[in-house]
């Protein structure tokens, strides 16, 4: 019997969550790995295990569900540091550089994630690639008013932009800052770093789900023997 995909998100969750320590602040990601991280630090405060730890949310997603398991939430404008940031990822190439930006939430996730001391990683292991844009394109946070230029300057560059539309909603996906989403594939992407901030130096752009150089650790779900395990690229 083969594990699911939701078995080796819950397993890597669970993971990266049993690493916070009392007294921490902690970045909350976004998605569906990460919610079984954040319910993982409710049932860890819940049980007197882990105790004042603080949240900083990368989306409203995340503040819900930090609400939710009783995770005390703040803001950026609350804390100086962030100990330790929890984020999934939709692409991780062997240098440990990332697509994120499944949820449209990569622009808060970077201003966060950056700011920890540790970023770590939580994936299954559908999530490993040899290189980045293999099976999942860059998001492109853009503003309303600058799609059409922005479009025509990532074609320019080599890139297939497409708006990403919205699933029960008609018209395009809006990210909690009002913006819009412009997934692009590459043919090949050699360059991560200049790529990502080439896309930045777009005016109308306002992040982009290339994260190269931030990520400190990797938690990988695999299955072994029908088995769930984690394992850790550092």
């Amino acid at each position: 019997m083969s594990l699911s995909a939701a078995t080796l998100k819950q397993q890597v969750g669970i993971a990266a969550a049993q690493r916070v320590q009392s007294g921490m602040v902690v970045g909350l990601g976004t998605g569906s790995t990460t919610a079984f991280a954040i319910e993982e630090l409710g049932r860890r405060l819940a049980s007197g295990e882990l105790k004042d730890i603080i949240g900083i949310p990368t989306s409203f997603q995340a503040i819900g569900l930090g609400k939710k398991f009783g995770i005390p939430i703040r803001s950026l404008d609350d804390v100086t540091e962030i100990d330790l940031a929890i984020d999934g990822a939709d692409e991780v190439d062997p240098h440990k550089n990332l697509i994120k930006g499944g949820g449209a939430a990569h622009t808060r996730e970077k201003v966060v994630d950056a700011l920890a001391q540790q970023f770590i990683v939580v994936v299954d292991q559908s999530k490993l690639v040899d290189r980045l844009g293999s099976t999942f394109p860059v998001p492109v946070e853009v503003l309303p008013m600058a799609v059409a230029p922005v479009t025509r300057a990532i074609v320019a560059l080599g890139g297939k932009p497409e708006l990403r539309l919205a699933v029960k909603k008609d018209g395009p996906v809006i990210t909690d800052q009002g913006n819009m989403v412009l997934d692009v594939t590459f043919s090949q992407i050699d360059d991560p770093k200049s790529l990502e901030m080439t896309l930045n130096n777009i005016p109308g752009v306002l992040e982009n789900g290339l994260f190269v150089g931030l990520a400190d650790i990797i938690l990988v779900g695999e299955a072994q023997d029908d088995q769930p395990i984690v394992r850790e690229i550092s």
